[in-house]
């Protein structure tokens, strides 16, 4: 298919270069920044262009990796395309699109995306939506050369996946970044507990994370998380944090 990516970011640079790989014929890369739309296309040896009456109006496949807030702008500057259009939204409604355009659909990977760190498709879960049968089938086809995990899930459920990934890798990472401060005021280095995130993580990999929870507030050790909350004296923000979750995990135990 041909194909014009719309975004310039880490999604647009994952998902181009997947398509590519597959053997897609990736033409051209848009971009309100040209510099970062050209340093993507000459990646993907596709032209570059920052204004959306430049994006080519004969291509197969358009897919949208722009921030949330931006999707119904580039629709309404793609309004006068045939070819399928597609955002990558976990959170956008369909008809963000499809109120503007006859071809659409979603096309949502879930994953957490960094630029400059190498990841495979093949295992990434790819949750699809279209305005149509034909338009779906599109997709799937396409879906299932860049991905082993391929799901039709309509825009409420894949709402609530998105809402459980926050909850599941943002807030995670985010503890990491406030634990990380913790060592660091205190002269350790995050190296040391990277085998305990690592086994964390491997664990829920085979049994359900409520299985396998560990620490004070599971135990219900009182004595210890009044320590910890005792450290936290100087830093209240950690300590409203620690108590929360102490109480959450309490509450679920």
């Amino acid at each position: 298919m041909k194909i014009a990516i719309l975004g310039s970011g880490n999604v647009a640079t994952h998902l181009s270069k997947a398509l590519k790989a597959i053997g897609e014929d990736v033409v051209q890369v848009y971009s309100p920044n040209l510099e970062h739309a050209k340093l993507l296309a000459d990646e993907l040896q596709a032209s570059s262009v920052n204004h959306l009456e430049q994006v080519i109006g004969d291509a197969d496949f358009y897919v949208v990796c722009v921030k949330d807030d931006a999707i119904a702008t580039v629709a309404t500057g793609l309004k006068d395309v045939d070819g399928l259009v597609v955002h990558t939204s976990g959170t956008t409604d369909l008809e963000t699109l499809s109120s503007t355009l006859k071809n659409t659909g979603v096309f949502y990977p879930l994953q957490t995306f960094s630029k400059h760190k190498e990841i495979s498709f093949n295992n990434i879960p790819l949750c699809l939506e279209a305005n149509s049968e034909a338009n779906f089938e599109i997709l799937n086809l396409l879906a299932n050369k860049l991905s082993n995990q391929v799901y039709q899930l309509d825009g409420e459920k894949r709402k609530v996946l998105h809402l459980a990934a926050v909850f599941a890798c943002n807030f995670t990472n985010h503890l990491y970044t406030l634990a990380n401060q913790l060592l660091e005021k205190n002269n350790l280095d995050f190296e040391i507990i990277r085998p305990l995130i690592a086994e964390t993580a491997d664990k829920v990999m085979v049994n359900l994370p409520e299985n396998v929870q560990t620490g004070p507030a599971v135990r219900k050790d009182e004595i210890t998380i009044n320590k910890h909350l005792s450290m936290l004296a100087d830093l209240p923000e950690l300590q409203e944090i620690y108590q929360t979750l102490s109480s959450s995990i309490k509450l679920t135990y």
